[in-house]
């Protein structure tokens, strides 16, 4: 941990070495999610709520997403660009470095500028906390920091299966962009608006809802307490991600350079 938090003030170094670079590209991130939570305010506004849930219900659901993308987009990002170091045959020069594998790639690259979303998200949860969404107790309080933990693990583990994936297509494959990059986009509505389908594939498949739609439920007083152990639950998809990454790491072949 100590060499990753080096890594981790080299990084930050080196983006606050050109800060209007660094500043613009926070106001960008902060204005592509801001926009994408204009949708939400103006559908309100017309229709009242949506699927049953109040504006600031959906700021809580929205804020949980986001928190948990930018945490795993801030520290888990070399993952996200695992298919340039193996096209630049960066990949054999970590196998023979004393270390994880995993913790190497994790300091590959790491894009503070997502902070930035993560200011915002913590703003959007303050407002939603404020608002009187949720009638809060010590156990609520202890549910909604799981949501976001367990929400940024869950996020790490797609990143790792997106590398892991990249060893047998050597391009990284678009559609696990629909968990990621996705994921984000239409995490600002509870994903049971989408149908029991949706809400299935992202319970039993990719554990998502188990982050946000069945916890939200009992923050909202409308499911049993076990709903809120099911953030923790959502751990178990961490196992499955290692063995894929670790299958790929057994298929790669050296470039020989």
């Amino acid at each position: 941990m100590r060499i990753y938090f080096k890594f981790l003030a080299i990084h930050l170094k080196s983006a606050m070495a050109y800060k209007a670079s660094f500043f613009l590209s926070c106001l960008g991130h902060l204005l592509i999610t801001t926009n994408c939570f204009l949708g939400v305010i103006f559908l309100l506004e017309r229709f009242g709520d949506i699927g049953g849930y109040s504006l600031p219900q959906l700021a809580l659901c929205f804020s949980v997403i986001l928190s948990a993308t930018s945490l795993a987009e801030c520290f888990a990002r070399g993952f996200d660009a695992f298919p340039k170091i193996l096209r630049e045959a960066q990949f054999d020069r970590i196998l023979v470095r004393p270390r994880s594998l995993v913790a190497q790639i994790l300091c590959q690259d790491l894009k503070p500028t997502m902070l930035a979303r993560l200011i915002q998200a913590v703003a959007m949860l303050a407002w939603a906390i404020q608002s009187g969404a949720v009638q809060w107790t010590a156990a609520k309080a202890a549910v909604l920091v799981l949501m976001i933990l367990c929400g940024a693990c869950v996020f790490f583990g797609l990143f790792l299966v997106y590398a892991a994936l990249c060893f047998f297509t050597l391009e990284g494959l678009e559609v696990m962009n629909i968990f990621t990059d996705g994921a984000r986009e239409y995490g600002k509505y509870p994903f049971g608006v989408y149908g029991k389908g949706v809400l299935y594939v992202l319970t039993f498949l990719v554990p998502l809802a188990l982050v946000q739609y069945w916890p939200l439920q009992y923050l909202l007083d409308r499911g049993p307490g076990w709903y809120g152990l099911l953030p923790v639950i959502s751990l178990v998809f961490l196992i499955p991600c290692l063995l894929i990454w670790r299958l790929g790491v057994a298929h790669y072949c050296s470039t020989g350079s």
